[in-house]
């Protein structure tokens, strides 16, 4: 059975350009696309991003974990607007929902308001992960997920899928159709972080993983045709 919502994630590098920076344009779209088709037909479609592609963490002993962190957040903001945009050329509605204030560049995060904009149709973005420092994009999709009552999270990466080591170093790596999310943190294959798989396992929130390369790959997955992996957590 189709999802009825959604919250789909997006790593910073998945849409980086050359040199892993910036923005793939024609990625994006492609990925605007494809939401477009799955919202056309009836699912409602959170997003978060993360912010690789601009900062990937503390870079220097002297900088403090928190401000580094904050940075991070900042660069998932970034990342909304741009992706929002092109999203809406491709004639969806969308809105940036942050937890802390952005002027007028985003909206407050609530429930309420994140429930009133899915009701209308639109893609609702989700940045500045959770607010405080300490807590990956990873843990802000689950919670999010979580509050938002989520069928299920979608993850979209540079990879194809769960494999029982990784598939860069390891030719002979064999790939999970299906792994519970017990075993996922029993065998350490950092899917997500210890905290967001705990959030998982205590909410029964399921998680489906796969390439975002693969052409359609988001649009398959929603109908059913998986070519990735499929977290469970029963």
């Amino acid at each position: 059975m189709k999802e009825k919502r959604i919250i789909l994630k997006l790593s910073g590098e998945a849409l980086a350009g050359t040199g892993g920076k910036g923005y793939d344009e024609a990625r994006v779209l492609d990925i605007a696309g494809q939401v477009k088709q799955i919202v056309d037909d009836g699912a409602q479609v959170g997003v978060v991003i993360g912010g690789g592609n601009y900062w990937r963490g503390r870079t220097s002993e002297n900088m403090d974990r928190v401000k580094a962190d904050q940075i991070g957040m900042l660069a998932t903001i970034m990342n909304c607007i741009y992706v929002s945009e092109m999203f809406r050329s491709k004639g969806l509605m969308t809105a940036v929902l942050t937890p802390f204030e952005c002027g007028d560049m985003t909206k407050l995060f609530s429930k309420d308001r994140a429930n009133k904009y899915f009701s209308k149709g639109m893609v609702v973005f989700f940045a500045g992960g959770t607010g405080h420092p300490y807590f990956s994009t990873d843990t802000g999709i689950v919670l999010r997920a979580i509050e938002m009552d989520a069928d299920a999270i979608y993850l979209a990466k540079a990879i194809d899928g769960i494999y029982d080591s990784d598939p860069k170093i390891n030719p002979n790596a064999v790939k999970y159709d299906r792994i519970s999310i017990q075993e996922v943190v029993d065998q350490k294959l950092g899917v997500i972080d210890l905290t967001a798989s705990v959030m998982c396992m205590e909410h029964h929130m399921p998680l489906v993983v796969f390439g975002l390369d693969e052409p359609d790959s988001i649009i398959s997955t929603y109908n059913g045709t998986l070519h990735g992996t499929l977290v469970s957590v029963d």
